[in-house]
């Protein structure tokens, strides 16, 4: 992997490299740079793929608060050290968080989006005391068998092997997980700034999301000034690039030879 010190961070990246159009993707929360390994296979090396490490998961640290608007900047300075002055920005759930901020924040470097699994809001209030006890459960007992295999259910759906990612949380110092919950359950809704953004736009999500609902994608691609399409992949869970990558492959290269 690669390191590049951004924003007072040292964030880990990987970069196929190539004279190629960029796409920087961005992953979900628990996740990191791995869970886009389909998506490098199919698009390099047509494509310069980047993917990353954000602030708190992988091996980049978060070394005290901070927002998904943090974390956009995050993504930008880190085109910056590879000289890539503009990308399609591709982001799994809080990846699409940190990505819509980013096409906020510098429009002109953000060419087209891809969304997957993610939505503008915040969470719905009767989910958080169900995260609060996760959260609390985690880091005073760590990710323990049951309650990973829950986490799992919520983010792989059924069909799909959890037991590497839940070897990976298990793994890890279980305090490091409070700094990126509290971005998580704290974020902003920018719902009412969709308009503003006029990059192409494809959203994926699997319409068995038990995390974010399809009305939740539907809104989002409703309030886009410049949504193309929302593919719904069958079977999937929030994570459906990762379980149901044949299904968001095909239109995924279909978007990037179009609007990269």
């Amino acid at each position: 992997m690669g390191s590049a010190d951004v924003n007072g961070l040292t964030i880990r990246y990987e970069d196929t490299g190539g004279d190629g159009p960029a796409v920087i993707f961005s992953h979900g929360f628990l996740m990191d740079h791995t869970m886009f390994e389909p998506q490098v296979a199919a698009l390099a090396p047509d494509f310069r793929c980047v993917t990353w490490d954000e602030r708190g998961f992988g091996d980049t640290p978060a070394t005290g608060p901070f927002t998904y608007w943090d974390s956009a900047a995050d993504a930008l300075g880190l085109l910056d050290h590879l000289g890539v002055e503009s990308a399609v920005f591709a982001g799994m759930s809080q990846g699409g968080f940190l990505s819509l901020r980013a096409a906020l924040t510098s429009p002109a470097r953000v060419k087209a989006l891809v969304l997957i699994d993610t939505q503008s809001g915040t969470e719905p209030a009767e989910t958080l005391p169900l995260y609060q006890g996760m959260h609390d459960d985690w880091v005073t007992n760590g990710p323990s068998d049951p309650l990973a295999a829950g986490i799992a259910s919520i983010i792989f759906g059924g069909g799909y092997d959890p037991a590497p990612w839940i070897a990976k949380w298990q793994a890890r110092d279980k305090a490091l997980l409070s700094m990126p919950f509290d971005c998580l359950v704290g974020r902003d809704d920018i719902t009412e700034r969709l308009g503003e953004i006029t990059a192409p736009a494809i959203i994926f999500h699997g319409d068995e999301d038990a995390a974010i609902s399809m009305d939740r994608a539907e809104a989002l691609a409703a309030g886009l000034a410049n949504c193309v399409d929302l593919v719904r992949v069958a079977g999937a869970g929030h994570a459906s690039n990762l379980s149901h990558p044949d299904a968001v492959n095909g239109p995924l290269l279909e978007f990037m030879r179009k609007y990269a």
